[in-house]
């Protein structure tokens, strides 16, 4: 849903072997990217949800980026109550609209409370680019591997061994970005 060409193209940049599938088995890692709406995305996904979890469960690298780090949740309260993944504990929430825009557009800091995978060599307060509505609440502290603030404190990535969840747009986030990629790629 929505990033699909951005996020192939950063790859590519990357060096990255990636294509596009519309099946789980015969690929060693998974990218869910996803712009757009909970529950659509799950209907979409829906006849890979098993895959899905069956692959993440697998121990085999899987990394969700914006909706699709939601989409990893067990559920999301957006228009409704709709089920997610289950692969995080915790719900998907609005962010709170008092006194100011959302969604939350732009580049805004990384506050690390993790310094692996993903977010090795991470520097604090790097800049990544942010567009979304909805945040990520985690069950479990631990699953939080770094944060942002817009009118609240939220998970901007999350971690739970092999499965990786980015709030933010690594795509569009420029260097900060196209390292964290890379990070996946290689790993």
């Amino acid at each position: 849903m929505g990033n699909l060409r951005s996020v192939l193209k950063a790859f590519e940049a990357l060096g990255a072997p990636v294509k596009l599938v519309q099946q789980v088995s015969g690929i060693d890692k998974l990218v869910i990217p996803g712009v757009g709406a909970f529950g659509a995305a799950m209907e979409r996904i829906g006849p890979l949800r098993d895959e899905i979890r069956a692959f993440a469960a697998s121990g085999s690298p899987t990394l969700g980026i914006c909706l699709g780090q939601q989409l990893l949740f067990e559920e999301s309260e957006e228009m409704g109550l709709h089920e997610g993944l289950g692969l995080i504990g915790g719900r998907v929430r609005y962010l709170p609209a008092e006194g100011q825009k959302v969604p939350h557009m732009g580049w805004s800091p990384l506050a690390y409370r993790r310094h692996d995978g993903l977010a090795t060599d991470s520097i604090e307060d790097e800049q990544v680019y942010f567009v979304h509505s909805l945040y990520t609440d985690c069950s479990d502290p631990t699953d939080i591997a770094a944060t942002a603030t817009y009118g609240v404190e939220f998970p901007a990535m999350v971690a739970r061994e092999n499965v990786w969840g980015a709030q933010f747009h690594p795509e569009k986030s420029g260097a900060v970005g196209l390292r964290m990629l890379k990070r996946f790629a290689e790993c």
